[in-house]
């Protein structure tokens, strides 16, 4: 047990957050594996509130750059306060987002407010927030288990990834998956590397 636990720990040590991605290709049955990874994650009442919408057509991946790049345009002049600003700035972000149409696969993260356990059902889900987080939390291990890079790129307002994927009304965007191989030369921003400590972010009751 603890070999295996320190190996999950280990694993999970080299992952980071990019935003220079390589334009390699990543074969599809990949994805569709680390998807079905994400499925398997608890839910309230075991609905599985989440619907995972794998992109890689150039054309809907460039739609999606250019209403993303609008809404990121809007935030970065004026409507992100300037403790949130300041909070980003370390990272060197901004309104330009070239990775949505040069990573191979952009993975939008849906969560369903209507469903049930069997497809069809129109029964109220519960806990979706805390469920989709649970399943994007196993999605991003697994494609990084994987050897993908991932960022979880989440522009404010995401309506219009659920128009351009074409998904219904009772679905809200949760967050968009940019997935594929670092570029070659890519840096993470060393504001990235601090990490909290195992007693800063936890308390033992024993």
């Amino acid at each position: 047990m603890r070999q295996r636990s320190e190996a999950v720990l280990n694993r999970l040590l080299t992952r980071r957050t990019i935003r220079n991605f390589s334009d390699k290709p990543v074969p599809k049955d990949i994805i569709e594996t680390c998807i079905k990874a994400a499925g398997t994650a608890p839910s309230g009442a075991n609905h599985q509130p989440w619907h995972f919408v794998a992109i890689s057509d150039s054309e809907t991946k460039r739609k999606i750059r250019i209403a993303a790049e609008a809404e990121e345009a809007e935030f970065y002049g004026g409507r992100a306060s300037e403790e949130w600003l300041h909070a980003l700035a370390p990272l060197g972000t901004d309104e330009s987002k070239p990775f949505l149409e040069t990573a191979p696969w952009l993975i939008a993260v849906f969560a369903q407010r209507r469903g049930g356990e069997v497809v069809g059902q129109d029964k109220k889900n519960y806990y979706v927030t805390e469920s989709v987080g649970l399943a994007t939390g196993l999605l991003i291990t697994a494609l990084h288990s994987a050897g993908l890079g991932t960022l979880t790129h989440t522009p404010a307002p995401m309506g219009f990834l659920r128009e351009i994927c074409g998904r219904p009304d009772n679905e809200k965007t949760f967050v968009l998956m940019v997935v594929g191989h670092p570029a070659e030369g890519a840096t993470v921003p060393k504001h990235a590397l601090i990490k909290k400590k195992l007693e800063d972010i936890s308390t033992f009751i024993e």
